[in-house]
């Protein structure tokens, strides 16, 4: 696997050749662009890490896990998880930290555990992504990501349950 990235590179370099391009003209123009996209980008990332760790210092998580543990234990996803579950759309960092804790304190084969690393692999930083995607884009993104919350909250349910009977 290691050699995978250079050989892509090194394919892609020969078939530019191949095709009569200029390979290294063509990157640094490619390169140009990207100063613009990334200070565009930053004020999105900005509020979106920022808004994670206020969440978290205020005591808004530990909040927002006690309201909503009576609303999830009856769909079979265990209210230890929920603090991973409610940053993962926002950290991805963040969220790995907590799926450490969890397996340092439920033990990695506790059925806590399985439903904490099936939830956190099938699942996505929707904030994240939705601000690197969208920030160049004159587009709403009120629906994407309330379309992907919701599925991300159906595929939770159906993680906890394949976890319990597989």
């Amino acid at each position: 696997m290691s050699y995978l990235i250079p050989i892509l590179f090194l394919a892609l370099f020969f078939y530019a050749i191949a095709k009569k391009k200029k390979p290294y003209e063509s990157f640094v123009k490619g390169i140009k662009t990207v100063p613009p996209l990334v200070l565009s980008l930053f004020p999105y990332l900005a509020a979106m890490f920022l808004l994670t760790e206020l969440c978290t210092a205020s005591g808004l998580t530990d909040l927002l896990v006690s309201l909503l543990s009576p609303v999830v234990r009856p769909l079979g996803i265990p209210e230890e998880i929920l603090p991973l579950l409610l940053l993962k759309p926002f950290s991805g960092s963040g969220s790995t930290a907590l799926l450490s804790e969890i397996l340092s304190a439920y033990g990695a084969d506790s059925f806590i555990s399985r439903c904490a690393c099936t939830c956190y692999g099938s699942s996505e930083t929707i904030f994240y992504v939705a601000s690197v995607y969208f920030a160049g884009l004159d587009f709403k993104t009120g629906k994407p990501i309330l379309i992907s919350l919701f599925v991300t909250f159906l595929s939770t349910i159906v993680a906890c349950l394949l976890v319990r009977f597989l």
